[in-house]
Formats: C-alpha cells, sequence, structure tokens
C-alpha cells in the first residue's frame, strides 16, 4: 500500500512538470540550481497578504516550464478563489495545516499531503493551523507567475491578499470571490 502512495505522488509532481522540461535541448537546457533552506533564489523578500515567500526556482531557471515558490503562512487565511488559465497549481504541505477547494471539493491538508489544482478548475485555500505554516507551491508551466509575485508583493495595511480583479487579468488569472471562510 505503502508503495502505491508513493506512486500516486510521483505520478502527481510529474504531470506538474511539462513535458519541454522533460524533453531538453541542447538551447533550453536546464541547470542545476540550489536554493538553502528559507532562503529566496535572488535574496529578496516577497509579502502578499498575511503570508511571505521565498522564489526557489524561478522562471528562466527551468526555461519558463515551472515556478516554484515556498509560501509562509504568519497568520490564518488565504488568498481569494480565482483560477489560472494557463498554469496548473501544485501544493505540498510542509509545516501546519491548510483548507484547499478545487472546484467543489474541500480538503484538510496536514504535513506531506499534496493536492493538484489543475488550470481553468476554481480554487482557494486558507492556513488553518496554529503557529508556523509552510507550502511548496509549484506552477507549470511558469506563464506570469513570477511577475505577479514580483509585481504585487508587498505588505498590506490590513494584511489582506490582493483583491483587484484587473490586476489578476493581467497576469492570466481570473478573481472569482472571497477568500475560504475558515470561521
Amino acid at each position: 500500500m505503502e508503495n502505491l502512495g508513493r506512486r500516486k505522488f510521483l505520478s502527481t509532481a510529474l504531470a506538474t512538470l511539462p513535458l519541454a522540461m522533460l524533453a531538453q535541448t541542447a538551447e533550453t537546457k536546464v541547470k542545476p540550481v540550489r536554493v538553502a533552506s528559507g532562503e529566496d533564489r535572488l535574496g529578496e523578500r516577497h509579502v502578499i497578504g498575511v503570508s511571505s515567500t521565498a522564489f526557489k526556482v524561478l522562471t528562466d531557471d527551468a526555461a519558463s516550464a515551472l515556478f516554484v515558490i515556498e509560501h509562509a503562512s504568519r497568520q490564518k487565511g488565504g488568498p481569494p478563489r480565482h483560477l489560472h488559465h494557463h498554469e496548473n497549481e501544485w501544493f505540498y504541505v510542509m509545516e501546519g495545516e491548510y483548507l484547499a477547494e478545487i472546484g467543489s471539493d474541500r480538503f484538510h491538508l496536514k504535513p506531506g499531503d499534496s493536492i493538484l489544482g489543475p488550470r481553468e478548475v476554481p480554487h482557494a485555500w486558507a492556513y488553518v493551523g496554529e503557529g508556523a505554516g509552510k507550502l511548496l507551491i509549484t506552477f507549470a508551466p511558469a506563464g506570469k507567475m513570477e511577475a505577479f509575485f514580483r509585481d504585487n508583493a508587498k505588505p498590506s495595511k490590513e494584511g489582506a491578499y490582493l483583491n483587484d480583479a484587473a490586476v489578476y487579468r493581467a497576469y492570466g488569472l481570473e478573481l472569482l470571490g472571497p477568500p475560504l471562510s475558515i470561521a
């Protein structure tokens, strides 16, 4: 049974990697990139709403095939319901507990759990644990997600996530509704 769980995990992870990354040519050969635990690929600080992110794999590092961030939750909550027109979004819980809604399905996620949010499927997630929370989030292909996080990284006065439909559209996303209710 344990082998089946590993196979399912690996097949889900590999499904997020586009064929372009798996079949590299000499011109697009991806080079190894090492980023230390808790560090950002470029040593930058990115704050979105009540969370911070460390960029782990940049869009250019993977020839646009994926973008990876480590997302640290400082308090309960999450972004508004939205969808990606071009990217699959894969979440892996490193610390804490999260709720995720993908389409009409709701999941309670704990450390070691992962979930795939396919492109064109509405989704939202929220940190619901006590103490620290940390997600590894992968976008494949990378699309405009690095630019979205880079251009919109700033702490808000009330600690809220970005809630501007025009900004979401500019990056190939669609804002669909409020964040998950966690009360």
